[in-house]
C-alpha cells in the first residue's frame, strides 16, 4: 500500500507547545513528503504565528475553528486532510527524527489500520514531568501495559501518538463526543468494525504531560471517570483490573485508621510499594530527587484515577 501521511495536531492555548512540536517535525529522516494540520480549537492564546515560521519547512495547514474539544478537532482535521493514512499526536509531543520512517516501515512490512505507540521523557523535561512519565509507563503502576508488546488486533492506541487509516476513519466516523476515554471508545469501535490495531514499540514520542501535580490529578481524575462510562457501553471488555486503583486508595486509607488501633501491617506493604516505586525510578532516571517524586506522582495516579472511577461509578454514571 502507498502510504500517504498526514499529521493531525489539535492545540489549545500551547502555541510554545506547538513550537517544539513542529520544530521536531522539520527533524525527520523522513524522504516521503507529508502533511502537518494544526486545528486550533477556539484558543484565546493563538499559535498562528509560531505556525508561521514554519511554513517555508513543511507543508502545513492551519485551522482556527470553535471550541469543541480534542476529539472533535481530530475528526476536523481528518476531514480536511489528503493522506490516506492519518497521525494524530497531541500538542505536548516531541517526535524523534527516525518517527515517521519507523511508522513507515511497520506499517509497510505488517499492516493495519490503526496503531499506537508509546511514549518517553525527554532529557529536557523537567524532574516532575519525569515523574509522571515514570508513573504513567511503569511495570508497578497502572500505566504498566502502556508501550508493552501485545498482539496484533488487541492493542489499544492512546490518541497522544495514534494511527489511523483513511478508510477506517470513513467507516468509524472517528472519535466520539466523549471528553475523556475517546481513544478507547474509538478503538473498541474499530474492532467491531473488524479493523486490526497494533502497538509500533519503536515509534515512540517524547510526551511532556502534565507541568503540576493538580493538573496531573486532574488529568487522571478524568481518565477515571472514563472507565464505568467505557464499561457500560462495552460490558464485554469490562475487567477486574479496573477496580485496582480504587482498591489501593480505598486500603491505603484503612492502614491509616488501623494505625490508630496499633495494627501496622497494612501501612506496612504500603512503604514496601513505595519503597520499590522509589527504586526502580531511581533505576531508571539515574536521579534521586525524580526518584522521590515518583512516589508522589504515583500516589496522585491511584487517587486521581481511583476516586474519579468511584465518582463515575457510583454518582454521575446512574
Amino acid at each position: 500500500m502507498n502510504l500517504n501521511f498526514s499529521i493531525i495536531i489539535p492545540v489549545y492555548n500551547r502555541p510554545n507547545e506547538i513550537d517544539e512540536l513542529l520544530e521536531s517535525l522539520t527533524k525527520q529522516d523522513f524522504s516521503t513528503d507529508f502533511e502537518v494540520l494544526i486545528i486550533e480549537d477556539g484558543s484565546t492564546q493563538k499559535s498562528e504565528s509560531i505556525v508561521e515560521k514554519y511554513k517555508d519547512q513543511l507543508n502545513l495547514t492551519y485551522f482556527f475553528k470553535e471550541n469543541s474539544g480534542a476529539g472533535a478537532s481530530r475528526n476536523f482535521g481528518m476531514q480536511q486532510a489528503l493522506g490516506n493514512y492519518f497521525i494524530i499526536l497531541d500538542s505536548d509531543v516531541i517526535v524523534p527524527n527516525q518517527y515517521l520512517s519507523v511508522v513507515k516501515k511497520a506499517l509497510e512490512n505488517d499492516f493495519t489500520d490503526a496503531f499506537g505507540g508509546p511514549d518517553a521523557a525527554h532529557k529536557s523535561f523537567t524532574l516532575l514531568q519525569k515523574a509522571i512519565n515514570y508513573s504513567m509507563t511503569s511495570v508497578l503502576t497502572t500505566g504498566g501495559i502502556r508501550g508493552k508488546k501485545q498482539a496484533v488486533g488487541e492493542f489499544q492506541p492512546r490518541s497522544f501518538n495514534l494511527g489511523l487509516s483513511q478508510k477506517a476513519f470513513s467507516k468509524t466516523n472517528g472519535f466520539s463526543k466523549m471528553k475523556n476515554g475517546e481513544d478507547i471508545d474509538l478503538t473498541f469501535r474499530l474492532w467491531k468494525n473488524g479493523f486490526e490495531t497494533q502497538l509500533i514499540e519503536k515509534a515512540f514520542v517524547y510526551h511532556k504531560r502534565r507541568s503540576t501535580i493538580k493538573q496531573f490529578f486532574k488529568q487522571t481524575f478524568g481518565f477515571g471517570t472514563a472507565r464505568p462510562k467505557l464499561n457500560k457501553m462495552y460490558p464485554e471488555t469490562v475487567k477486574l483490573t479496573y477496580w485496582f486503583p480504587c482498591l489501593f486508595i480505598i486500603g491505603f486509607d484503612i492502614s491509616i485508621i488501623l494505625v490508630i488501633f496499633g495494627f501496622n501491617q497494612l501501612l506496612y506493604f504500603y512503604g514496601v510499594y513505595f519503597l520499590l516505586i522509589f527504586l526502580d525510578s531511581l533505576s531508571q532516571n539515574k536521579n534521586i530527587r525524580v526518584a522521590f517524586l515518583s512516589i508522589v506522582t504515583s500516589f496522585t495516579q491511584f487517587l486521581g484515577y481511583g476516586l474519579g472511577f468511584l465518582e463515575s461509578q457510583f454518582i454521575s454514571n446512574k
